[in-house]
């Protein structure tokens, strides 16, 4: 579980110096989620991305919207300054971010229409309460669609390595905070359902998760988990004299999925796409 209170600290501020491993790791997901934006996307109007992180999905829409503005909403302020940087840097001027939570960061603007997300909405910890507030920042019939993983199992960059430093993943009962939190396409579907989203679509997406890359990608596989996802919370809580032996082990799951110069893992989404409805809908 990773609680909001982490994102805004030390959490958000590892994955702000990581952006660009992060990036890499999703770059074969973007592809899919950024295709199903596109394919519900205005080019005129209001957008929000919710939990932007480096602003990945907010730049990518920007460029193929220039004319619809986006609004992207972090809980972590050192993202959000990666965010506003990268966006200076393609001179975007249809972007804005900030940091805040869901919904309170959405609640001093006019509707929008459309709200997006790459794996930012498997964190609330009232996920009723965010994505019924989702609903109400929509203008009718919006358009909502994110991405989020599906079981353990079926992302073994995450249940092999873990396992590597004996610990493992189990499929949260219901909800709980966390990477896995919406793995169980029930728990979308009540959850939108609850909120007031109609026409749900709920979409496989399997994807190359690229984990190392380089002259030892194993090692920069290893490095980057240690930093970046579950394992990085058993290796930080090893003492001194454990932790060379984890990491050893975790570089022996790694080697053993190098092909040339990169590491690369299955990997498993969902893509999910909904609408707002409106009052008497």
């Amino acid at each position: 579980m990773t609680a909001a209170p982490e994102w805004q600290t030390r959490v958000g501020d590892v994955w702000a110096a990581e952006w660009r491993r992060t990036d890499r790791s999703f770059a074969d997901l973007a592809r899919h989620l950024d295709a199903a934006i596109l394919t519900v996307a205005p080019e005129h109007g209001r957008a929000v991305d919710l939990g932007c992180g480096a602003g990945a999905t907010s730049l990518a829409l920007a460029e193929a919207r220039p004319g619809l503005a986006i609004h992207g909403v972090d809980l972590s302020a050192a993202l959000v300054e990666v965010a506003r940087q990268r966006a200076a840097r393609h001179a975007l001027e249809n972007l804005s971010f900030a940091a805040g939570a869901v919904p309170g960061a959405l609640s001093s603007h006019e509707p929008f229409d459309l709200a997006v997300s790459r794996h930012g909405v498997m964190f609330f910890d009232d996920p009723a309460t965010a994505f019924a507030g989702i609903a109400a920042a929509l203008r009718p019939a919006a358009p909502l669609v994110f991405s989020c993983f599906r079981s353990p199992r079926e992302n073994p960059w995450a249940s092999e390595t873990i396992a590597s430093v004996g610990g493992r993943l189990d499929p949260p009962a219901g909800y709980a905070p966390g990477p896995f939190a919406l793995a169980d396409r029930a728990v979308i579907e009540r959850l939108l359902g609850d909120a007031g989203f109609a026409d749900v679509s709920i979409v496989p997406a399997d994807y190359t998760y690229h984990a190392g890359a380089g002259a030892d990608p194993a090692a920069d596989a290893a490095d980057f988990f240690r930093h970046i996802g579950p394992v990085s919370k058993i290796v930080a809580a090893a003492s001194d004299a454990d932790r060379p032996a984890l990491l050893d082990r975790l570089r022996d799951v790694l080697a053993a999925q190098v092909t040339g110069d990169v590491v690369d893992f299955p990997a498993a989404a969902w893509l999910v796409t909904a609408r707002a409805q409106g009052r008497g809908q």
